[in-house]
């Protein structure tokens, strides 16, 4: 039986500048996008940038879940409960409206949770700077939002690979990993032009050989608490509804995640504004040169001079690491070790 031709719709891209956020790649703007009914639009109640209140959840200018397209258009790929998704934002400069277009069988429970996933949870205006630095910093970017994702095993995967090595080494596992073991994105993301990819699943990452895990320079240590924390995955996503301490207690449950690592975590999944990081190599210095001229500060140093932002100190920290104040260097950087060379 003969039946109607079907053309899907396309949607020319646009070229517009990005102006701060995630870093553009190159290439064209945006790919030719299929017709989808899983569209939906949101106008935030005040100003919000895509750019700074995502820039979080990327992990690296390669992050194959992340992608910024000089369009200020941005991607995201996720495991939700329901499946597989990508997300596509592209916010309206003239009315402040996002719109987000979903792929894949997580793509409604991608689409339900977009205002979260924006920050409507958050409330800035609660922020009051008492030093001339974080009231300038936080003057300049209006739009910055603390996003919640609600899914915790994405944010805290990462976070282990970074543990005692270099960013750009952790940034390298990751990539490796997920293009080895992750699959592709739903929709126009997965092809050869975006290349994103879903993370792997739990069960996934409790399988990788420890070949694997060395080819990708990830130490037994790191890749033992991975394994770990996929093992309770579905107790550890639990955090995601819990308040900010419960969360990180429950996540420091499993041998190997420390106060860092969770405060990472939670920062990204349930949108606390408190959580600052502690154990961080750079942060206490920074925080103490921006705040009081002292480069040594030690992590109680640290904790003393955000007592007046007591309840937002992860937004104090932000704002400040945002102002681009650091101390000048002393020591030369940390050593990159690629254990796969050994």
């Amino acid at each position: 039986m003969a039946g109607r031709r079907y053309t899907p719709r396309t949607q020319a891209p646009t070229r517009t500048t990005v102006r701060g956020g995630a870093p553009a790649i190159p290439g064209p703007a945006t790919p030719p996008l299929p017709a989808t009914e899983s569209t939906r639009t949101y106008t935030p109640p005040s100003p919000l940038h895509l750019g700074l209140t995502l820039g979080p959840l990327r992990r690296g200018p390669a992050d194959p879940t992340f992608r910024a397209t000089s369009d200020g258009t941005l991607w995201r790929t996720s495991r939700t409960p329901e499946g597989p998704a990508t997300l596509r934002l592209t916010a309206t400069t003239a009315t402040g409206t996002v719109r987000a277009d979903a792929w894949g069988p997580g793509a409604p429970w991608f689409l339900d949770r977009l205002p979260t996933l924006l920050g409507e949870g958050d409330d800035p205006a609660t922020f009051a700077p008492r030093h001339r630095l974080l009231a300038e910093s936080a003057r300049r970017r209006p739009g910055l939002r603390l996003t919640s994702t609600g899914l915790v095993l994405e944010s805290l995967i990462p976070s282990i690979l970074e543990q005692k090595v270099t960013t750009d080494e952790a940034y390298r596992a990751y990539r490796l990993l997920l293009h080895k073991f992750g699959e592709p994105a739903p929709g126009p993301a997965g092809g050869q032009e975006l290349r994103m990819r879903i993370p792997p699943d739990p069960y996934t990452w409790t399988r990788i050989p420890s070949w694997e895990w060395h080819k990708a320079g990830v130490d037994n240590k790191r890749a033992s608490t991975i394994i770990r924390a996929a093992q309770v995955a579905r107790r550890l996503e639990e955090a995601a509804a819990m308040e900010p301490a419960a969360a990180r207690a429950r996540l420091e449950l499993v041998p190997g995640i420390g106060p860092w690592t969770s405060a990472e975590t939670i920062q990204r999944t349930n949108g606390a504004p408190d959580e600052v990081t502690t154990g961080d190599l750079h942060l206490p210095g920074i925080v103490g040169y921006a705040l009081a001229g002292n480069r040594d500060a030690t992590d109680d140093d640290m904790l003393e001079l955000l007592v007046p932002y007591e309840g937002q100190r992860h937004r104090a920290a932000r704002l400040i690491l945002l102002s681009g104040v650091s101390p000048p260097r002393r020591h030369p950087k940390m050593r990159k070790v690629n254990i796969a060379n050994w």
